[in-house]
């Protein structure tokens, strides 16, 4: 299983919110760069980036960032946030980034999904962000209407390999993931699951490995150090690129 430990970008901060909600938001580190290679150092191959900025208002602030990230690192770049379009997939592909993570867009826009995965194939990724079983959009602060099966079902059916699976509720708050939720999404699609929000302490990596995702985004726990990340490198097994 890939561990992805996460840098939340806003205004060149390295910062962390409470499930996604930005009235929490609060600085966690100095360096963005500094913190990536301490990633690389405990044995991380991937590291997920998000672009708050671009998520909430379309800004891309933190460009210079994400490609010194890319470029210095190590480490390959798993980025979302704000990316609507194909010159926003053109300029992140142009920073160095891997894999493109494609959110609310992929809800208003489908057609522009099919495009994507077109043109870049699997580093095309979605993000299914849902709360009550409802995917959110516009930095999860919009209803969209959709269950989160049917739409990962949706995206599965364009063409998407990937997809970043986030319980709002969880998000932020080291209460663990949603299990179970998790396990209705591996039951309804085929597509390589990545699992994001609540991750605590190395049992939940341990149990997402053992339920067989694809991937596990590390946030928050990190930066309250209730989680030693060399451990879930190890517990993940081999972190061969993707």
């Amino acid at each position: 299983m890939i561990i992805e430990p996460a840098i939340d970008l806003k205004d060149g901060r390295v910062v962390r919110l409470k499930k996604g909600e930005f009235d929490t938001v609060h600085q966690v580190a100095d360096d963005p760069l500094a913190v990536a290679k301490e990633f690389a150092a405990a044995g991380a191959k991937v590291i997920h980036m998000v672009d708050l900025d671009g998520a909430r208002q379309g800004v891309r602030v933190n460009g210079d960032i994400v490609r010194r990230v890319a470029q210095e690192s190590g480490l390959q770049v798993e980025m979302g946030g704000g990316i609507r379009t194909m010159a926003d997939l053109e300029a992140v592909d142009a920073m160095g980034v891997w894999r493109m993570v494609i959110g609310s867009a992929a809800v208003e826009h489908p057609e522009f999904v099919r495009e994507a995965v077109e043109r870049y194939g699997e580093r095309i990724a979605v993000g299914v962000d849902a709360k009550d079983g409802e995917v959110k959009t516009a930095g999860w602060e919009k209803g969209s209407g959709l269950h989160y099966l049917d739409f990962a079902r949706s995206m599965e059916q364009l063409g998407v390999k990937t997809l970043v699976f986030t319980d709002i509720d969880t998000d932020g708050m080291l209460s663990g993931p949603s299990f179970d939720s998790l396990q209705k999404l591996q039951s309804a699609v085929s597509c390589q699951i990545v699992a994001s929000g609540g991750v605590h302490v190395l049992e939940d990596i341990v149990k997402l490995e053992e339920m067989g995702l694809y991937g596990a985004i590390i946030g928050k726990a990190y930066y309250a150090g209730t989680i030693d990340l060399a451990a879930a490198v190890r517990v993940g097994g081999s972190q061969a690129n993707p």
